[in-house]
């Protein structure tokens, strides 16, 4: 193994050369890394993922005694067949890219040693997503999945199990991929993925179209996981192709038989006058689900139930991040003059602490504040009254029965409300007429911004990935929220239920009493 010779990899065009003693680079640590690159590479080739020198992977040199981000990376090298790689083959490189050592040339037939031609986009991963390790696949199905419709930018599926594998995503969530255009030589994609990771912020993982795919994860076992349920699920879509059903949609339902019946439906109640919908968005809140059981049964069960949901929770990672949060939101409370804001202790007993957590949600729920420190607490305490069946969601009696139609069509449908994600999940699973998240393909809360504010549906608008915004229509009882997102350029009807507020006279969206006039 030679030391550090070759020329380093940078990023953002500025590198230090690393200073690594020998000691450490030949240390079992560093060793254990490449052994372990090496096991890895050999059950990616039998999986198809690294055929034909094609492929490659890098895991950061584990060391609790040291930040992740100054970890030294191993690498695998460039056009070598991935199957036969030994220790002696990686690279190790500082962590802002230098080559710290390398392979020692092989007799011919071999090449002389290369690192990755992955390595920019490797670095970028660990730059921009604080990576424990990233796996580059050319499987076959994360090729073809992006081939299926060339002029699409993402990859979007719902309600299959294996999402579940996916960091951050549930059974009931739309895991969405990003997709970017291939180019002639690897290193050219870099800008393209750093483009797609700042965008797509939740995403593991970025197919590159006709090519393969690039993921990460805090550890190698967490990119390796998702790899595999990644392939999964792109193995799953493209058979769910072939049998003309539709992927991306809760039911999975048939393509070319709801393409028709959307297109009947919509000539016999519109005359074809009304855009294509592709999407609804519904608000919750005299919407779907009457204010009354918000505001006389939510509301109430959780500002009841904070002590001792916090009493009992107080140790927990969960909670003590709620707490966090709703201290943060307290501070800005009593520097603005809020009414009802009382400092958190910032040492204080624990009995201190809860007190005061008390009386500012209460306050909060009082003023009914849209804002996420309370909503995320709020989810965490209506979870425990769901589960236990203390409570049971309330929504109209014409809502199921137009979300298995609409899904039937094969609009998607999506929900958007100032109540957190797990909140809506929660209200969803747990109703009257059980578990109506099987129609849903996705939720949108206040982190995706302020409900009044049309900046808010222009990003719903680019995360649901559709060619105008016209074709998403949205449905809230709020005349506020309708304007804001017309300025988006959605379609916009008004829920008119009993208990909801007056609507401006003469104002120009069109109303409903029932989702049946939908």
């Amino acid at each position: 193994m030679a030391a550090a010779s070759a020329a380093p990899l940078a990023i953002n065009g500025a590198v230090k050369m690393g200073t690594t003693s020998q000691a450490y680079l030949d240390g079992s640590r560093v060793r254990e890394t490449k052994s372990l690159i090496s096991e890895l590479c050999r059950q990616f080739y039998h999986l198809g993922w690294v055929s034909g020198t094609g492929g490659s992977i890098t895991i950061k040199v584990h060391d609790d005694s040291i930040p992740k981000p100054q970890q030294l990376i191993v690498m695998s090298p460039s056009g070598v067949q991935k199957e036969r790689m030994m220790e002696d083959d990686m690279y190790v490189l500082s962590p802002c890219g230098s080559v710290l050592s390398e392979p020692l040339a092989k007799p011919w037939p071999y090449k002389p040693p290369k690192c990755s031609d992955c390595g920019p986009l490797f670095l970028k991963a660990y730059e921009m997503c604080n990576a424990g390790a990233v796996i580059h696949s050319h499987g076959m199905e994360s090729c073809i999945v992006t081939m299926i419709n060339p002029s699409s930018k993402e990859f979007r599926i719902t309600h299959m199990e294996m999402i579940k594998g996916i960091q951050g995503h549930g059974y009931y969530d739309e895991l969405v991929v990003p997709i970017i255009e291939n180019t002639a030589h690897e290193r050219e994609l870099t800008e393209s993925l750093a483009q797609a990771i700042k965008a797509y912020p939740k995403t593991t993982a970025v197919l590159v179209r006709n090519h393969g795919i690039y993921i990460w994860g805090d550890s190698w076992i967490s990119a390796k996981t998702q790899a595999e349920c990644y392939h999964y699920l792109f193995d799953a879509a493209i058979k769910l192709h072939q049998l003309g059903l539709d992927w991306s949609t809760p039911s999975h339902g048939a393509i070319q038989t709801r393409k028709a019946e959307v297109s009947a439906k919509a000539g016999a109640l519109n005359n074809g006058t009304e855009p294509p919908r592709r999407c609804i968005v519904l608000d919750i809140e005299g919407t779907t689900t009457p204010i009354s059981f918000v505001t006389d049964v939510l509301f109430p069960y959780a500002r009841d139930s904070v002590g001792k949901h916090l009493e009992l929770t107080y140790e927990t990672k969960e909670t003590q991040d709620d707490i966090k949060l709703l201290r943060a939101q307290v501070e800005e409370d009593i520097e603005n003059n809020v009414v009802g804001a009382v400092p958190i202790p910032s040492d204080g007993e624990k009995e201190d602490v809860i007190a005061a957590l008390v009386a500012n949600v209460a306050a909060m729920i009082k003023a009914d504040r849209k804002i996420t420190s309370l909503k995320q607490l709020q989810g965490h305490i209506w979870r425990t009254g769901f589960q236990s069946k203390e409570i049971e969601a309330v929504v109209y009696d014409d809502v199921p029965e137009a979300l298995e139609k609409w899904n039937a069509l094969g609009i998607k449908v999506y929900i958007y409300s100032s109540g957190s994600r797990l909140a809506q999940k929660l209200l969803f699973g747990n109703t009257g007429f059980g578990d109506l998240r099987k129609y849903l393909c996705g939720y949108f809360d206040t982190t995706v911004g302020n409900k009044r504010e049309t900046k808010s549906y222009i990003e719903i608008t680019e995360s649901l990935g559709v060619d105008n915004p016209s074709e998403i229509l949205f449905v809230t009882d709020v005349y506020q929220e309708a304007t804001a997102a017309k300025a988006a350029g959605l379609e916009v009807i008004i829920s008119v239920r009993p208990g909801n507020g007056p609507l401006p006279a003469n104002n120009e969206f069109r109303t409903i009493k029932s989702f049946s006039e939908i």
